[in-house]
């Protein structure tokens, strides 16, 4: 199965995986799982750390890539349709990140892995971290 990991559930995932459900830590372990971060995602953690809003133990290129190195997980671009998808999304959820990754998740059919129980508001799988 692919799945969007949300920014909160993939830092959660780094720096302290017991805030994730045990449901949630066995899909991220399970090999034949494809995980994937979003963009938006990496575009959210570089701009809060450069706002001093998110402290990492290491700069953040060198943190968000080697840590998707370490645990096989996989960049998801963000495509016209992607952002085109947006603009139809009902205004649920106000945040532009997360209303990309809802977007994404839509587009692509693929579960979206997140604590943000807001999102199941919308019309795609949620997967409550």
């Amino acid at each position: 199965m692919r799945i969007i990991l949300d920014t909160q559930c993939w830092l959660w995932m780094q720096a302290d995986p017991a805030r994730l459900s045990a449901r949630s830590r066995k899909l991220i372990v399970e090999p034949a799982n494809e995980l994937l971060l979003s963009v938006a995602s990496i575009w959210e953690i570089a701009i809060k750390t450069g706002l001093g809003k998110l402290e990492l133990p290491a700069p953040v290129d060198e943190y968000v890539t080697s840590r998707m190195a370490e645990h096989g997980v996989r960049s998801l671009s963000i495509e016209q349709a992607h952002a085109l998808r947006v603009a139809s999304l009902p205004p649920h959820h106000r945040d532009p990140f997360d209303r990309i990754l809802i977007a994404q998740a839509q587009v692509e059919n693929l579960p979206l892995l997140t604590s943000d129980r807001t999102l199941r508001a919308y019309d795609l799988k949620v997967i409550l971290a």
